[in-house]
């Protein structure tokens, strides 16, 4: 009993007097160590000619949180007497290897149970994902909690995040979630934090969400806009798209697809750009636009007050262009451009295209069905609008070398409604444009006779009703 006293008694002075040599040790150490690495310009080379800078800054260091270990603490291995020369093939190599020192303190069990370790630690060991000093650093770790450790939110997730960071779906798809810090400060949400768009997430949670595939992972993101955009997503709601969305299209497209997640731009104040977004799924219908008079006009001369895609069909509430409610809107959705004096003027066009079409044949009957209540007496084939005759993504100039291909387009789009049209029947067509000497001078001279003569025939036969009327009054 009295030697296991004894023992005991030898350990603990044996153990004090250890602790108390470290402690005496480690400012000597750290010194020795600093009077090389504390100077710049210090390179440590690998095989396939990569290079490190191994300066350290001795502020950083202090203020680390292992600020009171000794540098053979985490660089095992090296001490004042033995400096050893590790080989490695690659500064990716030494990288990992060096992560595993961490381990030595923050075993791997305790780390897989925290989730925003779990699925990174799995793809460390790939290659695939940032290792531990990517994230916290390595002489200057800064503590996670308590303190001031990032100047704000956006530097503490960037810290993560400023790196090719994979998530992994149950599909076996992959993504990068890494964010180009200059990208986002471009974006119209500069001034947001990251938990403003994703919530439940801070300094201190970072819960692992699981999705099936990358589809539903961006369709689930693109609810978080209606916190602060619920206008916009109340018409979303109203939208082809969300109809299809609805009825089980997920490849429907949903409002990160449109407008971009983190490099969200203003979509009114460039127009290629919006028109661009719509090609991704609308590619063959982008290419006819591209060569049509608005799509070249703003491709090639950067024009912009020719129209895009979301002029015509609108941004959120989208209909579907192929029915009859759609179709009679078409001449108010020309007319937006087409009755605007200071844009037509510019090109030398009238802004009377509208109205006279609404005062022709076709435009009076459209008129009429438009303030019809009952459904059933519409008319299957519709009524000729402005994309009959024109085109839709298709449109030409009314003049010049494409007239020919418009006119015998139009005698195609006659025939729908006029099956005995001949090859002559749109010359009667006047454009829109109300007859002069040099448009239709026939037409002109024709409206200038009724013009004079209606009148005179109508002066001429009140005057006789009125010498008929004196006439009786004076034989009576």
């Amino acid at each position: 009993m009295l030697r296991r006293k004894i023992l005991i008694a030898f350990i603990i002075l044996l153990m004090m007097s250890t602790i108390k040599a470290e402690a005496s040790s480690t400012p000597e150490e750290v010194s020795a160590c600093l009077e090389c690495h504390s100077k710049k310009g210090i390179i440590k080379k690998f095989e396939n000619g990569e290079a490190i800078d191994v300066f350290i800054d001795i502020g950083k260091l202090k203020s680390s949180v292992h600020s009171s270990f000794t540098c053979s603490d985490c660089h095992t291995g090296f001490s004042m007497e033995d400096h050893p020369s590790g080989k490695f093939r690659s500064k990716k190599e030494y990288k990992l290897k060096s992560a595993l020192i961490c381990r030595k303190c923050h075993p791997e069990k305790q780390l897989m149970s925290k989730d925003i370790h779990a699925n990174l630690i799995v793809r460390e060991r790939e290659g695939r994902a940032p290792v531990c000093t990517d994230c916290h650093g390595s002489h200057a770790v800064s503590p996670i909690s308590g303190g001031r450790v990032f100047s704000n939110e956006r530097e503490y997730c960037m810290s993560c995040h400023a790196h090719n960071i994979e998530m992994l779906f149950k599909s076996g798809e992959r993504i990068v979630l890494k964010i180009d810090s200059g990208v986002l400060k471009e974006s119209v949400h500069s001034r947001l934090s990251c938990s403003d768009c994703h919530f439940g997430f801070s300094r201190s949670q970072h819960p692992k969400r699981n999705f099936r595939n990358e589809r539903e992972f961006r369709i689930a993101n693109s609810e978080v806009c209606r916190r602060c955009h619920f206008d916009k997503y109340t018409k979303a709601l109203e939208s082809i798209h969300y109809t299809m969305l609805s009825q089980g299209n997920l490849n429907a497209p949903v409002c990160i697809d449109c407008h971009g997640s983190h490099s969200i731009g203003r979509a009114g104040l460039e127009k290629v750009w919006s028109s661009k977004r719509c090609r991704r799924c609308h590619e063959n219908i982008y290419n006819v636009y591209a060569k049509s008079i608005h799509g070249n006009a703003l491709i090639n001369e950067s024009n912009q007050d020719v129209p895009v895609c979301t002029d015509c069909h609108r941004a959120h509430d989208i209909e579907d262009p192929r029915t009859f409610d759609y179709k009679e809107k078409v001449p108010e959705i020309c007319g937006n451009c087409h009755s605007n004096k200071q844009i037509m003027s510019k090109y030398g066009l009238s802004t009377d295209v509208i109205n006279n079409y609404l005062q022709d044949f076709h435009g009076i009957t459209l008129s009429f069905y438009r303030k019809e209540k009952n459904m059933a007496v519409r008319p299957d084939k519709g009524i000729a609008v402005c994309t009959d005759c024109h085109g839709i993504h298709d449109i030409t100039k009314t003049s010049g070398p494409s007239s020919n291909v418009l006119k015998k387009n139009l005698v195609k789009s006659c025939m729908k409604c006029h099956p005995d049209a001949t090859e002559n029947f749109p010359d009667a067509w006047l454009s829109h444009y109300e007859p002069t000497l040099k448009k239709a001078p026939l037409v002109f001279l024709v409206k200038l006779f009724y013009r004079i003569f209606i009148p005179f025939m109508m002066i001429g036969l009140i005057l006789q009703i009125l010498l008929h009327i004196w006439r009786y009054a004076v034989n009576r």
